[in-house]
């Protein structure tokens, strides 16, 4: 293959590049570890294009628990899942036409107790039954009713007790200092609907809050997209961990690596090492994926601001199938 320096390769995107070629059809390029987006739908997309289009593994913030306990643990993509949204009766995303009644829970009694009809503890029971492997709440107060502090409490401690994280949709003035008080371990998008202030974005970091990107989701909105920004850039400012995710099936996003997603992330000062941290953390999940990796064909990236458009080239193919070539 041509000459590339590993050293410089490492330098940009860190220890886990590495060059190499495809033992099948002799393709150089370079090797990093399977990607991950942290929020799709997975009822709304063709999801066997995403492993063509760079993405190993999943987690689905939103679906019909059933369909989701019935697929084969070892498929592809990988997915981690949250089962139904729980929410308010009435709230954020009942009724709504991708919404399926399966995919959502209304909880009508913040009771802690297991068994009780509509009770935060028994839909949080349920998702873990069916094999959840984080909890997700809508508090989105632009587009309905929301849990209150009873019901959130219950449903946070309830998430405990099962070992699972708690991932919030925080919309509306208000919802995401809710959700970092409750103790929540992760919002499912970087919050676009107010900036906000360091006190909170110091708490949610020292509380060891993840945010989930999404920032592509507003490309025609420049107002959110620049709260978002806003927001993110604080936040990583502050020692915050962010998480590539894409809201996959939320509109016209492509399938696979998003490198609209990544410009905004490296815009945000995501970059490099970090930005491939951010894609490639196997959260919730404890540890990767065995068997597979990501391969992106061709020359890796002359400088940093080239990476994120160079990762959408990436693909997945079988780790084997892979020789690492540490002389360039």
């Amino acid at each position: 293959m041509p000459h590339h320096d590993p050293f410089l390769l490492r330098e940009l995107l860190g220890e886990e590049a590495a060059l190499c070629r495809r033992a099948l059809t002799g393709e150089s390029g370079v090797a990093l570890p399977p990607l991950i987006d942290h929020h799709v739908h997975l009822h709304l997309i063709d999801e066997r294009r995403l492993g063509a289009h760079g993405i190993a593994g999943v987690l689905d913030l939103g679906g019909d628990p059933t369909v989701l306990a019935q697929r084969p643990s070892e498929g592809m993509p990988r997915v981690a899942y949250a089962g139904a949204f729980l929410t308010a009766p009435g709230g954020y995303p009942a009724g709504r036409s991708w919404a399926p009644a399966a995919t959502v829970r209304e909880i009508t009694d913040a009771s802690a107790h297991p068994g009780v009809a509509g009770g935060a503890a028994t839909a949080v029971d349920e998702q873990a039954t069916f094999g959840a492997s984080v909890i997700k709440v809508a508090l989105n107060a632009q587009a309905g009713p929301v849990p209150d502090d009873a019901t959130l409490t219950a449903i946070v401690a309830a998430a405990r007790e099962h070992g699972l994280p708690v991932v919030v949709h925080a919309e509306g003035e208000g919802m995401t200092r809710r959700a970092v008080d409750a103790g929540a371990a992760a919002l499912a998008h970087t919050p676009f609907t107010e900036v906000l202030d360091r006190e909170l974005i110091v708490r949610a970091v020292a509380a060891g809050q993840r945010w989930i990107s999404t920032l592509d989701i507003h490309r025609d909105d420049a107002s959110s997209r620049e709260i978002a920004g806003a927001n993110l850039s604080a936040f990583l400012r502050a020692g915050g961990l962010a998480l590539y995710g894409t809201d996959l099936g939320n509109g016209e996003l492509p399938i696979g690596v998003n490198a609209g997603e990544l410009e905004a992330l490296h815009l945000a000062g995501l970059r490099g090492a970090e930005l491939l941290g951010a894609l490639t953390d196997p959260w919730p999940r404890a540890e990767r994926s065995r068997g597979v990796s990501t391969f992106v064909p061709g020359a890796p990236p002359a400088d940093i601001n080239a990476v994120p458009a160079w990762l959408a080239g990436a693909t997945v193919v079988p780790t084997e199938e892979l020789i690492h070539d540490e002389h360039g």
